[in-house]
């Protein structure tokens, strides 16, 4: 059963509880850099390091051309996060690093504006995106990772069904330094 269909724009969609996920477009532009930059200081100490022009519409419209060769080529599907009730941009979900043949997974990343964050949508966002991996993309297994201190991100995982697997040492650059993370990962059918 698919689960992505198309809205009232004719833009494919995938629906969750309260939320929806679709691919970034750019007349999205001024609401994701609005929600990103009043989110700034939530953001920074678990993303990577932003660039200078983090929230320019350049910067958006090379994500955009990068988001849509990733999706083609099947190595990554980048979507954001609105709400049902209003179509307000909450955040973003992304399966990225994905790996076919004997592997058949990808790993998961998301984050939320900070007006959005504790709400309950990135965790259907989660669970709506890792059904979409198991049902349309037909993955057998998304991993994800966060630093043992980001409460939320933990909760997160857990809440959609995610399973504590591991610790790694510095494993990823997070905000200019390898931070130790936590690995989760779900089982499609566990």
């Amino acid at each position: 059963m698919a689960l992505m269909r198309k809205d009232n724009d004719g833009l494919r969609r995938i629906d969750g509880e309260g939320v929806y996920l679709r691919a970034p477009e750019l007349r999205d532009y001024q609401e994701w850099a609005d929600v990103r930059e009043a989110s700034r200081a939530h953001l920074i100490p678990w993303e990577p390091t932003w660039a200078q022009d983090e929230t320019s519409r350049g910067s958006f419209r090379y994500k955009l051309r990068r988001y849509a060769e990733d999706s083609r080529d099947d190595r990554a599907h980048a979507l954001f996060v609105f709400r049902e009730d209003d179509d307000a941009l909450v955040g973003g979900v992304t399966l990225s690093n994905i790996r076919r043949g004997v592997a058949q997974m990808a790993s998961l990343g998301y984050w939320a504006g900070e007006m959005y964050a504790g709400k309950g949508y990135i965790t259907a966002a989660v669970r709506c995106v890792v059904r979409y991996a198991f049902e349309d993309l037909d993955m057998h297994r998304v991993e994800a990772a966060c630093q043992p201190d980001n409460m939320a991100s933990r909760r997160v995982l857990e809440k959609a069904g995610f399973t504590q697997e591991g610790e790694a040492k510095a494993y990823l650059k997070i905000n200019g330094k390898w931070r130790d993370h936590l690995l989760f990962g779900i089982v499609n059918g566990a």
